[in-house]
Parts: structure tokens; C-alpha cells; sequence
């Protein structure tokens, strides 16, 4: 405690104390480099996960298995035990109350310790979870503290009855040595009330929702003594972490406000007229509402941000066409940046298709109004990216689609207008920033996803963003049914699967089969990565269920699978594979053969998650469908029934029933519903991944607040921010809301959401 003074002597907010000069540096260096935990308030928002009740006294008689007890006992004998030819030891407690006896068990280095300490005669309190070897009862570990001889009632009801936090540790670093590093700092602040530590709430907010002061809530969190503190506690950090990640959406929205943009409104009897009227059927509802708020949008002087949600296959991509005619009517250019040249080559077939003659200006046989829509990805040749680029510079061309190559330097716009993302969860926001710095002023920006995202994560992750959803399917799309395959208690159901998949192909359909990665990687740690998010999702959700990741076999692989299939149970039928490795001619060759109904099943990885269009493929096989998250199988389902014919997806896994990644593959079963979908893939996550650690890079600043349960407190503070925002955009009046924005988002989260 010798280093408390320096938290005393500090006139800044003790909080933003470096931990070395608390904690001493071994303790500190483990805590930063295994926790990402540097100051004094990084420790103090390291949050408790639960909390471990001793519980009630027991009596040894009536000790209930695999529970937590806490008894109060005498040491009858304690002794120490060697075992593999003496390089372990172990020391055996007996323990007795006079109702009953119990042994106590512990291993490794504490040994010696504990033998000292436990002596026969020695009465203590013991607390752990009740377990059974030899037929006998036994607490490993137990925690204990002994009674001196004048201790009454008073300290047992203490010790029994407080709650113990349990703290997201490391091996580095076990649960209760972060206890005592955080007892070591609330101490230290106790000793000086808490001088200085600034809180960021202004009052009159604390005061509205019946919140603690930050000081209060954190002692309570680290130091409850009753569930109740817990709860008050939670509810004022929670409530902060909302609040501040909102106010810095709301500056963010303030500020985009007032950027300068070209407004954008579509010429009457031009492009998007003619485009209308070639339509062979009406649009629906969903798709004329969007379109509505879009074109409003596009006609300010402020950039649109826009989010487009809607269900594959809910006509995502003919909204975002109609956008980008419109602001070709209206003299400018569109830019649609999908994830993979497969989907670019895909968007690039669909809307020259959908555009006819309207997509050949400058060619003989062009319409009046007609404009180049040009393709631009990494692996084209020189002369047709040359004339890609010629293209783009002058004008020539009002639509490009690409992949990430449309954001390299040499990539020139005559008049960038609108940026179109697709798949929004595939890009850094950084690669949107640079596609959107190509623009003389910034250009609009409407982002698709076919992720459903609930309203909450959209107010959290996509807070800068408006959002719109197509919940409508076009006419026509037919059902899918979803059935788990238990393959390693049911095989016969596998061997049954495989005769679905010939009976759809006899009666002229087409079938995909799913694996998580590619094979022949060089090295076994490349399994672990390859195949898309599948394989990297997969491996780090259904890990620990099937059974301590590393113990589990690797995911199948594309490449074994679809070799063992065509020998095997679908010899006979036309069977190819499809991955990410493969060149670009390849697999655009495959992937024309199976649409144009030249292959019957399609052995692929996630390379077809997002995009491809194949009306006639009706049943989809998932291998290992453990190792994808929920989102990302409703994703890959969606890949069937998308013609008349009825679509199957069967989910193949080898996990125990009642495993939790069993659970989630029946929830994808039972439901269709995507939002209910993404509602469960969320509860599964972190919060940390859920809001898009992928793209900001940095650690979640997110701690206590879970997007999915803590809808109210994520609108309340919505709304309180907007407000505050609006009248004190700098926060001027509010010095430490404004200290604590810019603690929470370090510079690197700061730049992650004025990219949002």
C-alpha cells in the first residue's frame, strides 16, 4: 500500500492513474498486455462476470451435490499425500460438525500453505462446491476463513453471506488475485473519498432516473453487500455506457448534418422512367416506401446515410438500382462496392441484364437516355481496366461496380454521387471512408445488409445511420423447411440426407453442400481459418461446446467432401467444388455451369453466402453446421427456394443434444424469421462482436451493457443525447461528459465512428 499516496497527491482524476504506479510493475504489466488493462478506471470498469453466493450454513449432514455450500466446521485431520512417484502432492482435510464429515482437497503449490494453516482442532468457515471421489464427499479448493476463538455469530453471518465477484481472468492471472489488485484501489480512493474522480452524468439526469454517483456505483459493483447494490449499481454503468456511446453518435449525426453535399433529384422522362417502364412487374409496397425515403434523402444538400435492411431475396438490390439511376438522371455517378468479385461480377450480369439496352450508352443500340455500367475488380485484364478507369474519369460511365479495387488511388470519378455498400458487415470502414473521399464533396452513402439487425444494435452500431427495412418478399418465393441431421447419433439420417439430395436432382433440381473450409491447407492452423467467416465464426462459437476446441476433429473441408461424395453416396451425379482459392476464371466457370444447370451439386464454403442467384437449386446441405453462427446460416439457407419449388436446408452436425451450438441449430430450424434469428446469434456473442470489433479494431467500450436485453435504457439515452446535443453540440457546459466521451472513445474508436 506504500504507492497509495500517489493516487492522494494526484490533482487530475485519480481514475486515468497509471496502474504501475498502484499496483507495483509485474501485476500492472500482466494486466495490460492479458486484459488490456492500464489505469486505474480501466481496472475500477473491469466489471465483476457474477457473483458467488457462499449461501446459507450446512449442515455436513445434509450436503447437496454440485452445489455451492458453506459450512462451519473443525479440522478433525489433515495430511499430505504424494502421488506420481512423489513429483505431486496433495493434502486431504477431514472435516467434522458433529452431524456429519467432510473432506476438503487441495493440489499444486498451496499445499504447504494450507497444511500449515488447517491444524487438527482449528475452527473455520468453508466455502465451495460439493463434489464426490471415492464415493465420498469433497470440497475442491475450497475458500475458508478460520474463526479466532472469541468469534461469534456476527462473522459467520459476514463471511456466509457476502456476495464474492468473480472477474473475467487469464491464465496469467487468476480471479482472485484481480480481486485483491481491485480491493488494493478501492481502498486507496476510499481513504480520500474519492477525491477527484469526476463524474460525467450531469445531475439532473442522475437525479431523473434515480441513478448513484459513479464513486457509489463503483464500490457497489466491486463490494456488494446485498443483490440489491449489485442491481443499483449495474443500472448507473449500464445507463453511462449507453449514454456516452449515444452522445458521440449524436455529435457524429450533427456533424454530418451539416457537411456539404449535391443534391441529387431524379430527372422526370429520363433514365429511371425508362428503367420503370421496362420493368416486367410492379414493385411492392416495402420497395416503393424505401425508394420514397431514399429519393427524399438523395434530394438534400447534406449526405444521405442510409441503411437498408432487408431479408436475401427481398429485392434489395432493385431499391439500390432505382437510387443509383436516379442520380445518374441528375448528372452524377454510383459506385456499388460488393465483399468478393463472385458477388461484383454477379450485381455487374444482373443490372446490365435488368437495364437492357439503358446499360449500353455510347454503343450502337443504346436507348436515348442510356449510360455505360461499367465492372471493376482486381483480376481484370489490363486493357479492360484501362478502359474501365477511361471510363469512370470522364464521365463516360454513371454506374461502377466493384470490389475493393475501385478504392486504389489511380480509381478517378467525374462526379462521384452516390456510394452504395453491399454486405456492409465484409468491409472495414475504412475501405467505405476511402471509396467515399473519391467524391468532390461527399458523396450520398446507402449501406445493404441482408443481416437482419435488431432495433437496438441499429441504434448502437449503426447509430449514425437511418435505417429502412424490406421486410416484404416479392410474389412467387416459396418456403423453406429446415431439419437438424444428428450425424453422430443418427447416422442413417446422414445416409437419408443424401437421398434427398438425389430424389431433388431426379426431379430436375439442383442441390448445394456446405463445408467450413477449403482443405489441402499447408499447415493444420490454417484449418482453423480458411473458408470464409464460416470457418472462423464457426470455430470460435461451437468450440468449447462439442467439447475443448482443440480436441475436436477439424472442420470438413470442400475439397475432401466433395471428392468422398462423388464416390460415394451421389456417384452418378455431376459434382463440383467452389472456394476462395480458386482463380477468379475458375470459379466464375463453375459457378456458370450450375446455373446454367450443367453440375447437380455444388460442394462450396461460404463463398456463396452472400448474392448468387440459382432459382433452380432447391435443397442445401450444411456440414458442420455448428462451426457458422445463426446469422450466417439464415444467410446460407436463403440460397434456396428462390424459384417455384419448395427449398430444404439440412443442418448436419456431430454435437451433443442439449450441447448450447444443438440448441442454436434447432432455433434456425424452427423459425424462418431473421430478426428473431439475429436476436438469438446476439445473445450468443459478445458484446464486444456485436458491435463491430471487426471494423473498429480496438476492445469494445462496452462492459455492462447488453444491446440485445437493454433496449429502454439504449432508447432512453438516444433520445437524452439527441437533446443535450442539439443544445450544446461541443458539451461546453458538461466539461465531464465530455472528459469521459473522450476517454471511452480513444482515438481509434473516435475515427471508427466518424467513419461509421
Amino acid at each position: 500500500m506504500g504507492d497509495v499516496p500517489a493516487l492522494e497527491e494526484n490533482t487530475q482524476d485519480p481514475l486515468t492513474e497509471p496502474l504501475r504506479k498502484v499496483l507495483g510493475g509485474t501485476t500492472a504489466k500482466v494486466m495490460a498486455e492479458h486484459l488490456g488493462l492500464h489505469t486505474v478506471g480501466d481496472l475500477l470498469h473491469h466489471y465483476p462476470r457474477r457473483y458467488a453466493e457462499r449461501g446459507e450454513l450446512t449442515r455436513l449432514a445434509d450436503l447437496p451435490l454440485d452445489e455451492h455450500v458453506t459450512v462451519v466446521a473443525q479440522v478433525a485431520d489433515s495430511r499430505v499425500l504424494t502421488f506420481n512417484q512423489g513429483r505431486g502432492k496433495r493434502l486431504e482435510v477431514t472435516l467434522t460438525d458433529g452431524s456429519g464429515r467432510l473432506r476438503l482437497v487441495f493440489f499444486g503449490r498451496a499445499v504447504h500453505h494450507h497444511h500449515k494453516e488447517l491444524l487438527p482442532g482449528r475452527r473455520g468457515m468453508f466455502a465451495g462446491r460439493v463434489g464426490v471421489f471415492n464415493r465420498k464427499l469433497q470440497l475442491s479448493h475450497p475458500a475458508y476463513e478460520l474463526l479466532g476463538a472469541g468469534s461469534g455469530a456476527e462473522a459467520v453471518d459476514a463471511f456466509a453471506g457476502r456476495l464474492m465477484p468473480i472477474y473475467p481472468a487469464c491464465k496469467q492471472l487468476e480471479s482472485w488475485k484481480i480481486a485483491k489488485a481491485v480491493a488494493t484501489v478501492v481502498d486507496s480512493l476510499l481513504a480520500t473519498g474519492w477525491a477527484g474522480v469526476a463524474d460525467p452524468l450531469p445531475a439532473a439526469l442522475r437525479a431523473e432516473r434515480g441513478l448513484p454517483t459513479l464513486p457509489e456505483a463503483l464500490e457497489k459493483v466491486h463490494r456488494p453487500r446485498t443483490k440489491a447494490d449489485v442491481e443499483l449499481a449495474r443500472a448507473r454503468l449500464k445507463w453511462d455506457e449507453a449514454f456516452v456511446l449515444q452522445v458521440a453518435l449524436a455529435r457524429r449525426r450533427l456533424a454530418e448534418g451539416q457537411l456539404p453535399a449535391v443534391a441529387r433529384r431524379p430527372r422526370e422522362g429520363g433514365l429511371l422512367d425508362a428503367f420503370d417502364a421496362r420493368l416486367p412487374f410492379t414493385l411492392t409496397d416495402g420497395q416503393r416506401a424505401v425508394s420514397r425515403e431514399i429519393f427524399e434523402d438523395l434530394a438534400t444538400e447534406h449526405p444521405m446515410h442510409r441503411l437498408l435492411q432487408g431479408e436475401v431475396g427481398s429485392g434489395k438490390t432493385l431499391v439500390a438500382l432505382r437510387a443509383m439511376l436516379a442520380v445518374v438522371d441528375a448528372g452524377g455517378q454510383a459506385a456499388m462496392l460488393a465483399p468478393t468479385e463472385v458477388l461484383a461480377q454477379q450485381h455487374h450480369r444482373s443490372i446490365t441484364e435488368m437495364m437492357g439496352e439503358l446499360a449500353e450508352g455510347g454503343m450502337l443500340g443504346g436507348a436515348e437516355h442510356a449510360t455505360k455500367v461499367v465492372l471493376l475488380t482486381g483480376s481484370m485484364g489490363a486493357a479492360a481496366r484501362r478502359r474501365a478507369l477511361l471510363d469512370l474519369a470522364t464521365g463516360e460511365a454513371g454506374i461502377v461496380i466493384g470490389t475493393h479495387a475501385l478504392i486504389e488511388d489511380k480509381v478517378g470519378f467525374h462526379d462521384l454521387g452516390l456510394v452504395v455498400v453491399d454486405e456492409q458487415h465484409r468491409f472495414g470502414v475504412e475501405q467505405r471512408d476511402a471509396l467515399r473521399s473519391k467524391g468532390r464533396q461527399p458523396p450520398h452513402l446507402l449501406v445493404m445488409t441482408a443481416t437482419p439487425i435488431p432495433r437496438t444494435v441499429a441504434m448502437t452500431v449503426f447509430g449514425d445511420l437511418e435505417t429502412s427495412v424490406l421486410d416484404q418478399l416479392p410474389a412467387g418465393r416459396s418456403p423453406i423447411a429446415s431439419h437438424v441431421v444428428p450425424a453422430a447419433e443418427k447416422p442413417h439420417f446422414l445416409a437419408r440426407a443424401w437421398d434427398r439430395v438425389r430424389e431433388e436432382v431426379s426431379a430436375g433440381h439442383q442441390a448445394y453442400v456446405v463445408c467450413p473450409r477449403i482443405g489441402d491447407e499447408e499447415e493444420p492452423a490454417g484449418a482453423r481459418r480458411s473458408g470464409g467467416r464460416g470457418a472462423e465464426s464457426g470455430n470460435g462459437e461451437g468450440g468449447a461446446e462439442a467439447g475443448g476446441g482443440d480436441e475436436r476433429r477439424p472442420p470438413l473441408a470442400v475439397l475432401d467432401v466433395a471428392g468422398q461424395l462423388a464416390d460415394g453416396p451421389l456417384k452418378g451425379l455431376r459434382v463440383a467444388a467452389l472456394h476462395g482459392r480458386m482463380q477468379p476464371d475458375a470459379k466464375d466457370e463453375v459457378m456458370r455451369r450450375f446455373v446454367a444447370g450443367e453440375l447437380d451439386v455444388l460442394v462450396a464454403t461460404t463463398v456463396i453466402e452472400v448474392g448468387v442467384n440459382v432459382p433452380n437449386a432447391t435443397v442445401m446441405v450444411i456440414m458442420d453446421a455448428d462451426r457458422f453462427g445463426v446469422s450466417q446460416l439464415h444467410q446460407l439457407r436463403g440460397r434456396v427456394g428462390r424459384g417455384s419449388a419448395p427449398g430444404l436446408c439440412l443442418l448436419v452436425s456431430e454435437t451433443p443434444e442439449g450441447s448450447p451450438a444443438r440448441a442454436r441449430l434447432g432455433a434456425v430450424a424452427a423459425t424462418l424469421d431473421g430478426f428473431e434469428l439475429s436476436r438469438i446469434d446476439l445473445e450468443q456473442r459478445r458484446e464486444g462482436d456485436v458491435l463491430g470489433q471487426a471494423q473498429s479494431g480496438t476492445r469494445s467500450s462496452l462492459r455492462m451493457l447488453a444491446v440485445i436485453d437493454d433496449e429502454e435504457v439504449i432508447a432512453a439515452a438516444r433520445e437524452k443525447a439527441t437533446r443535450i446535443v442539439a443544445a450544446d453540440p461541443e458539451l461546453e457546459r458538461l466539461p465531464e461528459l465530455r472528459a469521459a466521451l473522450e476517454a471511452l472513445l480513444d482515438a481509434e474508436r473516435e475515427e471508427y465512428l466518424e467513419k461509421g
